[in-house]
């Protein structure tokens, strides 16, 4: 599956299961096989947190195929912290999260409009 923002295209590992959102990026890092992961969630408002994340990530939140909210260079937080995580929060139906500083590097902002293709 692909993401394409603007003349970028991203391959992306869907989280669509409980667990695979739970988990997320949690100890993983990109590779060969996937640029990005995205997350299939309800309309609405959701927050994620970088809790055992090894690598920054780039939160984008999205609805009806447009960027509502980015969160730029998520830091990971692999210690533990107990339950005090900083949290990015955003309103969307889809969850993208990309290598920390993608967005700004590649400028992408919110208001933009992204095609998905399986």
């Amino acid at each position: 599956m692909n993401i394409s923002i603007g003349d970028n295209t991203f391959k992306i590992k869907l989280a669509v299961s409980e667990k695979e959102r739970a988990n997320g990026m949690m100890k993983k890092r990109f590779d060969d096989t996937f640029d990005g992961m995205l997350f299939l969630e309800k309309p609405g408002n959701h927050c994620f947190w970088m809790k055992n994340c090894i690598i920054s990530l780039d939160i984008i939140f999205i609805k009806n195929n447009i960027i509502t909210k980015i969160h730029h260079n998520c830091p990971p937080l692999e210690e533990p912290h107990g339950d005090d995580y900083p949290n990015y929060c955003g309103n969307g139906n889809l969850v993208l999260e990309l290598p920390g500083g993608t967005c700004n590097h590649l400028h992408i902002t919110e208001g933009t409009q992204l095609s998905i293709s399986f």
